[in-house]
């Protein structure tokens, strides 16, 4: 019997998103069944001048150890136009990152690192507290509903429909 893994995803665009988060949602869907998907919202670009971003998360049970799991979202960030031969931190049509797999804590090729650094940031967080508040961060314990808490409201992104 092949083991089930929980992962916890942050997925993002700032090209098209409504486009290409719709589409990654359905091929998560035929992949990996039934998924619990948050609000999205709409933040600002960081690291770069460029066009807001709309951001949500995604909780999955798969049966993909992390660095299968990896391999297959970059190849859906493909499909879907990803380029890779611009500077890391640019526009994107599609940006999916496992944030939280199992309980694990864990670095990787390909830019692997699970908890995800950018937990610590409002995009990747507040989309996740929504689906799964009470989820312990490996590292702090802290609760995904106490780190949203550190930030205030003034952090919150603007919700916006899919």
């Amino acid at each position: 019997m092949t083991a089930r893994h929980r992962a916890w995803l942050s997925l993002g665009s700032n090209l098209e998103p409504d486009r290409h988060l719709r589409a990654a949602l359905a091929e998560l869907r035929a992949r990996f069944g039934e998924l619990s998907v948050s609000p999205a919202y709409r933040f600002a670009a960081v690291g770069f001048e460029g066009p807001d971003f709309v951001n949500l998360a995604v909780g999955l049970d798969s049966d993909l150890d992390p660095y299968a799991l990896n391999d297959w979202l970059h190849a859906l960030e493909d499909r879907h136009g990803r380029r890779r031969d611009v500077p890391r931190y640019s526009s994107r049509t599609l940006d999916v990152d496992i944030v939280l797999f199992d309980d694990l804590v864990l670095s990787g090729p390909g830019h692997l690192e699970i908890p995800r650094p950018e937990l610590a940031e409002p995009f990747v967080l507040q989309p996740l507290a929504d689906i799964a508040p009470d989820l312990r961060e490996p590292r702090s314990g802290k609760t995904l509903r106490e780190r949203w808490a550190e930030f205030g409201e003034q952090a919150a992104g603007v919700r916006v429909d899919l």
